[in-house]
């Protein structure tokens, strides 16, 4: 047994100690909800075990471990990354819910309404998010200050519909209908439980998306937490990935050659929505 920078590995299985400390533990998140790493396989040990399937353990150092990772991730040679496993347990809104199953690279198991009652549990928003539509972003939320009566009024709103929703749900059960029947006028902001299980690669292809700030904010809530936890199951490989991928910028080639007349103190062509895209890149570091 070998142990190498607080990560200890044997022929059989690679342990992490940071991961370890917290297994089951129900990291909250929103008002109701949570994530809990149930179990992983693998971490940055077991990265660089596939990318030199060819070498035996302990045949190079901790800092050429970190730069073969870099390496890997910076020229997107993904499949080591796909040995590294996550399964979480997540207790989510459905409507986030709905724009996580979008991640379609993940195994997962939800909690039927088919077969269980569902539970009295809704989202309602913290005065903070409680805000006005975008003008300028038809799926984005203004930053107008909302006066503190009318954020009074539509907590109250939200909870009182709430509470009519499963008024009615719970009067359907009692009836004995059918709970497939009995749970179609349930809201969106009912809360869901389920395991998702994913590899590293598409967990940072999930995280780019869902961290950025053009994601709704809910579903940032559980980005982050799920960003936490795998730089404590991979924390080289994390690293790696905020750094070329969730902070990073990608250029297109009429960029770069934009790119290179203006370090060059030349003009260059772009113009419209191309000119500002690409200066926003430059000013923010984000690929919009």
């Amino acid at each position: 047994m070998q142990q190498k920078t607080g990560i200890i590995d044997t022929m059989a299985h690679c342990i992490v100690p940071e991961a370890e400390k917290i297994l089951d533990i129900e990291i909250p998140v929103l008002d109701k909800g949570f994530v809990r790493l149930v179990d992983y396989m693998g971490g940055d040990s077991r990265i660089v075990q596939a990318a030199r399937v060819s070498y035996g353990e302990g045949t190079k150092t901790v800092r050429e471990d970190a730069g073969l990772i870099d390496y890997l991730l910076r020229h997107q040679h993904t499949s080591p990354f796909e040995q590294v496993i996550l399964t979480f347990h997540v207790k989510l809104p459905i409507f986030v819910a709905r724009q996580w199953i979008r991640h379609r690279t993940a195994r997962l198991n939800e909690i039927s309404g088919r077969y269980s009652i569902m539970k009295d549990e809704c989202y309602v928003p913290a005065d903070g998010d409680i805000c006005f539509q975008s003008t300028d972003n038809k799926q984005g939320r203004s930053m107008d200050t909302v006066p503190a009566d009318t954020i009074r009024h539509i907590r109250t709103s939200i909870e009182e519909q709430q509470k009519a929703a499963f008024s009615g749900y719970s009067n359907l059960i009692e009836q004995n209908i059918a709970r497939e029947l009995a749970r179609i006028n349930l809201p969106l902001s009912t809360y869901t439980e389920w395991y998702w299980q994913i590899d590293l690669h598409n967990l940072f292809h999930f995280l780019k998306l869902r961290c950025d700030s053009h994601a709704q904010k809910e579903i940032r809530d559980y980005a982050e937490v799920l960003l936490d936890i795998s730089r404590k199951v991979a924390p080289l490989a994390t690293e790696s990935f905020e750094r070329h991928q969730r902070t990073g910028v990608t250029f297109s080639g009429e960029e770069m050659e934009a790119l290179r007349l203006k370090l060059a103190g030349k003009e260059y062509s772009l113009s419209g929505k191309a000119l500002e895209r690409f200066e926003e890149k430059l000013k923010t570091g984000k690929q919009l």
